[in-house]
């Protein structure tokens, strides 16, 4: 059966949503979604088909939307989605991940929940917030939220979190208790005889090895990181890289030791491409040896940067990768990085790309 290939974009102006075949040489734009409300994530449930976004913002308040038909009708609900009486309100929902029959998602300020009916009601998992580190944990630039969520694909009772500027964290047991996993992880920002602390650091982005529940990779505000033991401990991996700075990462889908980043140029130098030349770099054995990626990309004036869920991969032979922009453009590769294209443009600062291949 024919295979089409949905490219989710979440937007700071709504979600939008690319079609293409399995060839990917053309492109349709569908969107925007969700009524233009800010949306930091957009995913699907594989299971299902449906499609997620979460959004909002303090003026909005949080949400996320749902939609049963591939993005032709979206609703959203908000029940269940806020703390006790008292407490900071929820002011944005930041990531989603579906597995297991179950959708979670991460909030602002920083916390988890999880729906069992397809997003209509939401329950707080109080442990994370429960954790004896929570009154020390800080604002990132973006605010204290849980950006990054990983499922272990056969128990559904271990999930990894990543949140600025807090660290990760893994729960066993469904979210009742929680364990920080950031041993070998730098603060550079922490006086020097504090830069390994047990939290406290600013994780960008987390995602899971295809076929090797044990192998994570983080791109760190201070590094680049694989762990081969579920986050118990982290090694550095960034040599090689142009920066030791950067947002997103993305596996490939069935090759653990192949990975993808876009490092920036600092910090606190314009947080753009280096040298205002793009590319996406990747690695085939697990960050011993990196290369970059750059046919078909803007070799000069690149004064852009990509946020740390706007990179994602699909499940085709050979697989796809995309990254939007965040002036708004969207590239992808159809060979699995050796080259690009650019494929949508002037759409809104895209704040994520995930992906979803069904049968057409």
């Amino acid at each position: 059966m024919a295979k089409k290939v949905l490219v989710l974009i979440g937007t700071k102006k709504g979600a939008f949503i690319l079609e293409s075949d399995a060839e990917r040489r053309g492109w349709d734009l569908r969107g925007p979604f969700c009524e233009t409300w800010p949306i930091q994530h957009v995913v699907a449930d594989p299971a299902t088909g449906r499609i997620f976004g979460a959004g909002g913002n303090p003026w909005f308040g949080p949400a996320v939307w749902r939609s049963d038909d591939f993005g032709a009708t979206w609703t959203h609900s908000s029940e269940g989605l806020a703390y006790a009486t008292g407490e900071q309100p929820v002011k944005a929902v930041w990531s989603l991940a579906a597995g297991h029959g179950r959708l979670y998602a991460g909030v602002e300020p920083a916390g988890l929940f999880r729906s069992d009916d397809g997003g209509l009601t939401w329950t707080h998992l109080e442990g994370l917030q429960k954790h004896p580190s929570r009154p020390e944990w800080n604002e990132g630039g973006a605010g204290l939220i849980l950006h990054s969520l990983v499922l272990h694909p056969e128990d559904e009772r271990q999930i990894w979190v990543g949140i600025s500027a807090a660290g990760v964290f893994q729960t066993s047991d469904g979210g009742e208790t929680w364990e920080a996993r950031n041993r070998g992880t730098r603060a550079d920002f922490m006086p020097e005889d504090q830069r390994y602390p047990e939290h406290g650091q600013c994780v960008h982005c987390l995602v899971m090895a295809p076929g090797k529940p044990n192998r994570l990779y983080q791109q760190n505000h201070c590094g680049m990181y694989r762990s081969d033991n579920g986050g118990r401990s982290w090694q550095s991996i960034e040599a090689g890289l142009p920066s030791s700075f950067g947002f997103p990462a993305a596996v490939h889908p069935r090759d653990p030791e192949r990975l993808y980043l876009i490092p920036l140029n600092g910090d606190i130098a314009g947080r753009y491409m280096p040298e205002a030349k793009a590319a996406v770099w990747c690695t085939g054995d697990g960050g011993e040896t990196w290369g970059d990626r750059r046919e078909g990309l803007p070799q000069q004036s690149a004064f852009f940067g990509v946020l740390r869920q706007a990179l994602a991969t699909d499940s085709l032979e050979p697989a796809g990768v995309y990254f939007g922009t965040g002036s708004g453009s969207l590239y992808a590769s159809t060979n699995e990085g050796e080259s690009w294209t650019c494929v949508a443009q002037h759409l809104p600062t895209i704040a994520s790309v995930e992906t979803l291949v069904i049968d057409d």
